[in-house]
């Protein structure tokens, strides 16, 4: 057998798993494959790292914990910029403090270097899973009686709605690859330099006014983004 033939067949064996749970043996897993051991530790290999697989030292290998997807949808002017992703999701605020915006922010944000932003970093959590960073800043006169508990319950769009009478309208979105530095690893527990997505999203209200910039890192070894796509068929 080769080594991609390998490669799907394991692939099946993880698909019946849950996540977390140990696959046997390589031994075990040779003789029910029949193939041998180097083409199935080379498949296994290639598994982990396409993500379906984690494999420690001295413990085994275990069916990697399911990815969060994230759908992308074209922009169609509702409620929301994109629908919910999987999962329950809740936020655990790490800071939360209140600073001069300063030339660079307040290029950004568009508003004056001594204008008051409200800084909050919080880690988003999915199936008790820590899975990205948040850093967010809003300026303080849009909310000025913001807590810190606001941002851990509920959609902070539904707040800047209900409570400030701010609605959120229109944003641009850029994502890159990354990796995480001491800070986020410790955060995310996940080694240093562990791939990551970088998201950095500017948001305006219907006034055109920037209501909030974000900056995040989610997990590159557990997220994950499908885009919808629609071909016109009356162009070449």
């Amino acid at each position: 057998m080769r080594r991609t033939e390998a490669k799907e067949r394991l692939r099946e064996l993880i698909e019946q798993r849950q996540a977390g749970e140990v696959l046997p043996s390589e031994r075990a897993l040779s003789t029910e494959l029949g193939v041998s051991r180097p083409t199935l530790r080379a498949a296994m290999e290639e598994l982990a790292r396409d993500g379906l697989l984690v494999r420690e030292h001295g413990r085994g290998t275990f069916a990697a914990p399911r990815k969060i997807s994230q759908d992308l949808l074209p922009a169609t002017g509702g409620d929301q910029f994109a629908p919910p992703a999987e999962g329950l999701w809740t936020s655990r605020v790490v800071d939360f403090h209140t600073v001069p915006a300063g030339a660079r922010l307040g290029k950004r944000l568009e508003v004056s270097p001594a204008r008051a932003l409200v800084a909050v970093t919080r880690v988003r959590v999915v199936e008790e899973a820590p899975m990205a960073i948040e850093r967010l800043l809003v300026p303080h006169d849009l909310v000025p009686d913001i807590t810190r508990a606001d941002f851990e319950s509920g959609s902070f769009y539904d707040l800047l709605r209900t409570r400030y009478e701010v609605v959120p309208a229109t944003a641009v979105q850029i994502t890159e690859p990354t990796v995480t530095d001491a800070d986020e690893s410790a955060l995310l527990d996940v080694p240093q330099h562990s791939p990551a997505l970088l998201f950095e999203r500017t948001t305006r209200d219907t006034g055109g006014r920037v209501v909030e910039y974000t900056r995040s890192i989610y997990r590159g070894d557990r997220y994950r983004i499908t885009s919808h796509l629609k071909f016109d068929h009356t162009s070449g």
